[in-house]
């Protein structure tokens, strides 16, 4: 399949740093509802196509798509790129994680216990060990070593709400509940989640990124809030995102800690700096762009617009004046 693509450069300057940036759309087919997506150091982007139950790979190069089916009743959710290169999904339809082999197109699946049905995937992280973490929204978080098939899954504290996770860099892994509100950080051999309550009650924990020096970030939905906590200093700041009545969806660190979050009143992604406590503003082109999900490699962000059906680039660059 190929697509259209619209692009729009611009520059702008931010204090002692220019921003370079560029705008690319791409149009995936329609009803694919790209929920996620996962740039591949290789140079693909992946997305998880959740309605049509496929996996998209993308050309940037090209702007060519090809659609993998990932077998009947998927509905894949998250999507990452593993250290084996590969794209793995949280998928919800079949209640299982999921490998896609890029070059054969294999589609390995591996199915939560009977006993966790409908566990409402979410996000997936990779521990340093090589395991996969993940959670499910219906009130559990797991584990799984995929050499051995093992999976283990333990009940969230106070039930219903997991949602975004992430590894940092020594390889830890946290998670945030959206439901409840809190933060966690997982014990990577019991499972132990050691919760961390955030300034601002009920602000909606949405999802979570860890900077270069393992700080965690969050984006609170219902407060709109950006959020940050350090667990060395063990200490919290929270940053309004610029509007009347914001709703922090995604967040993402870029490779020289730059954070991007998504803002869906203001239909925008939004780039933070923490040197000088500022916003960017990047609005879609198109109304309801509804980004659920950010990823992205150095000089790229990737964002998956899943109202509009399109996969967004702003690719950059940061220079000193």
């Amino acid at each position: 399949m190929r697509t259209s693509t619209v692009t729009i450069a611009a520059i702008l300057v931010l204090m002692s740093t220019a921003v370079a940036q560029e705008f690319a759309y791409y149009a995936v087919q329609k009803g694919d509802f790209p929920h996620d997506v996962a740039a591949s150091p290789s140079g693909e982007v992946w997305y998880a196509g959740q309605r049509a139950g496929v996996a998209g790979r993308l050309d940037p190069t090209t702007g060519h798509i090809e659609r993998i089916p990932l077998g009947d009743g998927a509905a894949p959710q998250g999507v990452i790129v593993g250290p084996d290169g590969a794209p793995w999904f949280t998928d919800g339809g079949r209640n299982a994680i999921v490998r896609l082999d890029a070059k054969t197109k294999n589609v390995k699946v591996w199915p939560l216990p009977r006993d966790h049905k409908d566990a409402e995937l979410n996000t997936a992280a990779f521990d340093r060990n090589g395991r996969i973490w993940f959670t499910g929204q219906a009130g559990i978080y797991g584990r799984l070593e995929p050499t051995s098939g093992e999976m283990k899954i333990w009940d969230a504290p106070r039930g219903s709400g997991p949602y975004g996770m992430t590894a940092t860099p020594k390889g830890d892994i946290w998670f945030v509940s959206f439901a409840k509100s809190y933060l966690a950080s997982v014990d990577l051999e019991t499972g132990t989640a050691s919760l961390v309550e955030p300034p601002t009650k009920d602000s909606g924990t949405r999802r979570v990124w860890s900077d270069s020096r393992g700080r965690l970030w969050v984006s609170e939905w219902n407060s709109g809030n950006l959020a940050l906590f350090d667990p060395e200093a063990r200490s919290w700041k929270e940053w309004k995102l610029p509007g009347p009545k914001p709703q922090a969806y995604a967040v993402w660190v870029d490779p020289e800690d730059a954070v991007w979050v998504s803002e869906w009143s203001a239909n925008a992604v939004l780039r933070f700096n923490p040197a000088n406590e500022t916003f960017l503003t990047f609005p879609s082109d198109q109304p309801n762009a509804d980004v659920r999900q950010i990823l992205g490699r150095k000089g790229e962000v990737w964002i998956a617009e899943s109202g509009t059906d399109r996969i967004r680039v702003i690719r950059y660059r940061t220079e000193k004046k």
